[in-house]
């Protein structure tokens, strides 16, 4: 039987944006989508700023949600711009690629205007549809994922950088171990980190642990923990955290969801015979994550971790059919496993 394969191919954040910003030279539509909204809202404003003057409201508009009307759109796009290079119209969360599409909006992308910049920016996309089809012909579509662990250092040393600071190896495993792979939490304890240091040359693990608050997967590591040694009480404990926290039950669950499943590739992977920098490859890692969750991993069995992303994710499907509210689907979850 075929070995398992896991994680994906090398991430490499998509470069259409900066080079039609860089050259001048525009597509009459764009797409940005996909999970990393630090990205997307990033590229976003980069395009905006390239392509309109900021006071220029006379030649911008701007739609969000769902029932936007597509005859509103096309309308605008059929209008010259005044006084100015382009009609820019951004649209953000429509839904538009993620259910069937307007045919009026599908054809339509063949005849825009070259005077026209339309902009999508969304959250998910199905690219089988014949909307995303004609972005592609017609423009660019560009997908943000979370970064992989070699992007997020070199952007993270960037950062560091460009504040002419230095940072040691530790230190910055360290200071990713607490961020993840969230590139909007990593920016805003980089910039808290800054200040803090103002008068340094050097962040250290002194100044991570005075002013680094960590993500909320340092609990739920903690949370995990406690499932494998039967111990509710903590485990309770560092749920009821996470909500005075603002994390929803729902935020919550998926991240044990998450945490279970990687326990799951790795204890699998392990099993298989790979070593700690194999796996770390093969699921787009860091080896000190894999070490850390290796340790985790062996307090389950592989029955017990598949049977727990299996619970979880019927947890999840019980409050979103109506079933049960979200709390309590969560915290019949949590019952059985602490």
């Amino acid at each position: 039987m075929a070995k398992k394969t896991y994680g994906k191919e090398k991430y490499e954040l998509p470069r259409v944006i900066d080079e039609d910003v860089k050259t001048g030279s525009f597509k009459r539509v764009y797409l940005l989508f996909g999970e990393e909204s630090y990205l997307k809202r990033q590229k976003k404003e980069k395009l905006l700023n390239a392509l309109r003057q900021p006071d220029d409201n006379m030649n911008f508009t701007a739609f969000e949600g769902k029932g936007i009307d597509v005859s509103q759109i096309i309308d605008l796009a059929e209008t010259m711009p005044f006084l100015a290079e382009y009609r820019v119209i951004l649209v953000e969360n429509s839904q538009f690629f993620k259910t069937s599409a307007p045919d009026a909006l599908v054809d339509y992308l063949e005849t825009i205007p070259e005077s026209t910049c339309l902009i999508f920016c969304e959250e998910e996309v199905d690219k089988r549809g014949r909307l995303y089809k004609a972005v592609t012909k017609t423009g660019a579509a560009a997908e943000y994922q979370h970064p992989d662990a070699d992007t997020l250092s070199k952007w993270v040393l960037g950062r560091v950088a460009k504040e002419q600071k230095k940072i040691s190896e530790a230190t910055l495993q360290a200071f990713l171990l607490r961020c993840g792979n969230d590139l909007e939490f990593a920016s805003n304890e980089l910039d808290k980190l800054f200040c803090y240091t103002l008068e340094k040359d050097c962040i250290t693990a002194e100044d991570l642990d005075a002013i680094c608050s960590g993500q909320p997967t340092d609990d739920i590591f903690d949370m995990v923990n406690a499932f494998s040694t039967g111990d509710a009480k903590k485990a309770f404990s560092l749920y009821y955290g996470l909500l005075q926290k603002k994390e929803t039950p729902f935020h919550i669950l998926l991240l044990i969801i998450r945490q279970f499943n990687l326990l799951l590739q790795i204890k699998d992977l392990r099993e298989q015979g790979y070593d700690v920098k194999t796996i770390a490859d093969r699921l787009g890692s860091r080896d000190w994550i894999i070490r850390k969750n290796l340790s985790q991993a062996g307090s389950f069995s592989i029955e017990q971790l598949k049977s727990a992303v299996r619970d979880g994710v019927a947890a999840e499907e019980a409050f979103k059919t109506g079933r049960m509210d979200e709390r309590s689907a969560v915290e019949l979850f949590l019952t059985k496993y602490a």
